[in-house]
């Protein structure tokens, strides 16, 4: 295998990298990303560029990739303009699949990391969304609208390219030691936000399980749209008597103004689709992929679990110092005939 990772300098493209690099049957990874790696690589090129056509397609013919991954995709809304959601997900989406569709291309296989927020989250919503659910309304928010334009970019080249495997993988709720999501910050928080008289139910899944989602649809030969979350359900009360945390009500009328004061004091950035999750909740249903060999590690309730202990680990040694790439000292350690 020869892998292309877009999104290298991302949490998600970081360690995909790393989980492929000890697979001896990925003979070569390439990352591309404006930002540096956020992990140690021992064997993966990084080529420091945007996500532009030209690039790509200079990168894919040059490099001679069978298999792409995606991960270069925005879903934390407050991290990010509009403008800027719709540049990276959908002209960054746009761009990966014409270089990797172009007219000689050595691409037989494309991955999309994608997300849940393509279901989004109504009082209408069914128990469970799989994946060949309707949408009961249309997007409200611009990541949202973004993630569906994705889709339909992925749905396209689909039917453009019947000799390339495609797959869709849409990611619930991440929690983990090392991700950084709304999520996880709030239940890093003393006092946690809910909705006055809603308890939702809620699925999360865990940082290693999505790294070892795209790794599965990097080996194996899984074509269509496929959710990743942690089986089984919890509820938010239940999130935060894990964590130990004290639950601070928001009134149901108008709890966009309510949350506002917070995300102009800097306490907490609450995005909308957020809030709704807060009311309404989300399940989506995880049998498409099991089906096909995947193995979590962790179900909902553990992940949550996982994540607690590690809070609580933080509390007593704190949380470890981010990894820096330095480019002079990854070339030695790569190149220099003193390495061992």
């Amino acid at each position: 295998m020869r892998v292309l990772v877009t999104g290298l300098g991302t949490f998600w493209g970081s360690r995909l990298a790393q989980q492929l690099e000890r697979d001896p049957a990925v003979e070569l990874v390439v990352g591309v990303d404006t930002s540096p790696p956020q992990v140690p690589l021992e064997r993966t090129e990084f080529v420091q560029a945007d996500s532009s056509y030209g690039v790509l397609q200079r990168v894919v013919r040059a490099t001679g990739v069978d298999t792409v991954v995606h991960t270069h995709l925005e879903v934390d809304s407050t991290r990010t303009s509009a403008r800027h959601l719709h540049e990276t997900n959908v002209i960054g989406t746009t761009n990966l699949l014409a270089a990797a569709g172009a007219e000689g291309s050595s691409v037989r296989k494309v991955v999309v990391k994608s997300s849940t927020l393509v279901y989004g989250t109504t009082a209408s919503d069914p128990y469970w969304f799989r994946e060949d659910a309707v949408r009961p309304r249309t997007a409200a928010t611009p990541v949202e609208r973004s993630m569906l334009e994705v889709t339909d970019l992925v749905r396209d080249f689909t039917v453009d390219n019947p000799g390339v495997v495609v797959t869709e993988l849409r990611c619930a709720n991440v929690l983990g030691a090392d991700v950084s999501t709304v999520f996880s910050r709030l239940l890093r928080m003393p006092a946690v936000p809910e909705v006055l008289g809603f308890d939702p139910r809620l699925q999360f899944v865990h940082e290693d399980d999505v790294t070892s989602a795209l790794a599965f649809a990097a080996r194996h030969d899984v074509p269509g749209a496929f959710n990743v979350a942690g089986p089984r359900v919890t509820t938010w009360s239940s999130v935060c008597a894990a964590l130990g945390r004290r639950r601070v009500a928001m009134p149901p009328v108008l709890t966009n103004l309510a949350a506002a004061p917070l995300r102009f004091a800097r306490v907490a950035d609450i995005p909308p689709e957020v809030l709704a999750l807060l009311r309404f909740g989300r399940g989506v249903d995880t049998t498409r992929l099991r089906r096909r060999g995947f193995t979590y590690a962790y179900d909902t309730p553990a992940t949550v679990e996982a994540f607690a202990r590690a809070v609580r680990r933080e509390r007593v040694v704190g949380r470890s110092t981010p990894y820096q790439y330095a480019p002079a000292l990854e070339t030695f350690l790569r190149t220099s005939h003193a390495i061992r």
